[in-house]
């Protein structure tokens, strides 16, 4: 008994040190200045290659492949000529336990996770109590600074997939180190992908807190509110905050989500992750970033930042200790001991990466001065001296039409037209297919809200919004439907809520279907 004791005063002892860490590294964010992060960032990745080619078999086997020699690496300068690894030439071609420190897989404790094979097979990504300790040290910090956890009662909704998928079971564990270790009025309930449960949840339970925070990829977050309205609930009565993951959203869609629940504070009710299961949780949206971006767009001018003047990318700030980010040729490395250890690992991610400082001296030449913005916005207390990431919908997400790529983001803002946001659920999926003369067809799938019926009239005001986006936003489109003309414009198809061909409940939506008919 006495043992018992002991142990608990232990623990106890250790989650009031991991609470006063979290604490500190929320100044620190904000007086270490970010040459500093760097800094410690490459010289971490620098440590962990050298450890990596001493004590990981199948990258000591990698390396001796490329006739590669560590010794070639002697300071972070060199570190860009270390081969990158992804996972065809490195994790698919050798077993798991050669991937792992000292080659020991079988005898460790992970918790492992799945990918959804989205892009080819699944592959199974094993991780240990430190990306958990990651994730929820980076969940701590957003969670005071956006949320206030340490002020308010908060019920925290995890509708995230639950299962072999890591965004559920991630984010309970994680949040669970928060609560227990900040001694934080922090409830969580992880009903997953079931509607109907998170509903009843926010109904039953929401009244009991101070605030709810729901944790759902963006589609199904907005299928969540309409339903929940159907329900009964009154989202504007409740204090609701969002945290959204898997892929990029537009601020209109933002602003929906704010107007459908009376959100008063734009850029701290909501932010969105950057994570994979290859690593876990990498960046998030900061209300710096969010007030950034909706700024640039607000005013035409993502240019000023982006490499693409019409598509809205992630723009979240990250922890280069943790996660160390290159970009290179528009494609984003990433080194960081996340579960199987992995240097210049190439995400397959279109994006980039840009300092904070470059970032305000961009803005500032164009008349942005970022450090008076955030006062006036009264988020100066949340700006953290960090890089920023930036990342695309991914190209293996798109079609290829006319020998030009569509992204579904292109066709989801067009749905979002104020026009169509009460008649559609925002979901679809686009498909290239051939028809019996051999031309190229855009066909896009789109579901209807609740107690909508399908129509000629809908769906004639559905490709009119949809025509008129692609028009605006693709120059390669534009061009084709002026030389091919309307043989060249999608072909709607409207489906009834959930129907299970394209919008199966409990799945992830597929934006896109590559599946071509014979």
């Amino acid at each position: 008994m006495l043992q018992y004791a002991y142990s608990q005063m232990n623990t106890r002892k250790t989650q009031m040190k991991q609470y006063e860490d979290a604490v500190r590294l929320h100044w620190r964010l904000q007086t270490d200045p970010e040459e500093l992060w760097q800094k410690r960032g490459a010289e971490r990745a620098l440590k962990q290659f050298h450890a990596m080619a001493e004590r990981v078999p199948a990258y000591k086997d990698f390396l001796k492949s490329r006739a590669f020699l560590p010794s070639q690496v002697r300071s972070c300068d060199d570190f860009h000529r270390i081969p990158p690894i992804d996972k065809d030439n490195y994790l698919r071609k050798y077993p798991v336990d050669m991937l792992c420190w000292d080659g020991e897989f079988a005898h460790g404790q992970w918790v492992i996770s799945t990918t959804s094979g989205s892009t080819g097979q699944p592959y199974y990504f094993p991780r240990k109590h430190l990306q958990d300790n990651q994730y929820a040290m980076t969940a701590e910090l957003y969670m005071r600074s956006n949320f206030r956890i340490h002020e308010r009662t908060t019920l925290y909704i995890v509708a995230f997939p639950m299962g072999a998928w890591i965004g559920g079971l991630f984010t309970y564990e994680a949040l669970k180190i928060v609560a227990d270790r900040g001694g934080y009025n922090l409830s969580i309930i992880t009903p997953g992908i079931h509607k109907q449960e998170v509903i009843n949840a926010v109904k039953q339970l929401g009244g009991s807190f101070d605030q709810i925070i729901i944790g759902a990829y963006a589609p199904f977050l907005k299928d969540i509110l309409d339903d929940g309205e159907r329900a009964g609930i009154d989202w504007k009565e409740l204090q609701v905050g969002f945290v959204f993951s898997a892929e990029a959203f537009s601020e209109k869609f933002r602003d929906y989500v704010l107007h459908k629940t009376g959100a008063r504070d734009v850029l701290t009710q909501t932010l969105n992750h950057y994570g994979t299961v290859d690593m876990g949780t990498m960046a998030h949206e900061t209300p710096e970033s969010i007030m950034i971006r909706r700024t640039l767009v607000a005013q035409h001018e993502l240019e000023l930042i982006f490499p693409e003047k019409d598509r809205q990318p992630t723009f979240a700030q990250y922890n280069p200790e943790q996660f160390y980010f290159e970009a290179v040729e528009n494609s984003l490395f990433c080194t960081a001991d996340s579960g199987l250890p992995l240097v210049r690992y190439d995400l397959k991610d279109y994006g980039g990466v840009v300092s904070r400082e470059t970032a305000h001296k961009t803005l500032a030449q164009k008349g942005y001065n970022v450090t008076q913005m955030a006062a006036e916005q009264g988020i100066a207390d949340t700006q953290w001296n960090l890089p920023y990431v930036y990342i695309y919908e991914r190209n293996d997400f798109s079609v290829s039409y006319y020998a030009f790529q569509l992204y579904p983001d292109m066709v989801r803002r067009a749905l979002q037209h104020d026009d169509l946001i009460h008649k559609l659920t925002g979901k679809f999926t686009m498909q290239v297919d051939y028809n019996d003369a051999g031309r190229q067809e855009l066909s896009i799938h789109v579901e209807l809200k609740h107690g909508i019926e399908p129509s000629d009239v809908l769906r004639e005001e559905t490709l009119q919004f949809v025509q008129e986006g692609l028009v605006k936003e693709s120059s390669e489109y534009r061009e084709t439907y002026k030389m091919i003309g309307p043989d060249a414009m999608p072909i709607i198809y409207l489906w009834n809520y959930e129907d299970p061909t394209y919008f199966r409940p409990g799945t992830k939506q597929k934006w896109v279907v590559k599946d071509v008919k014979a």
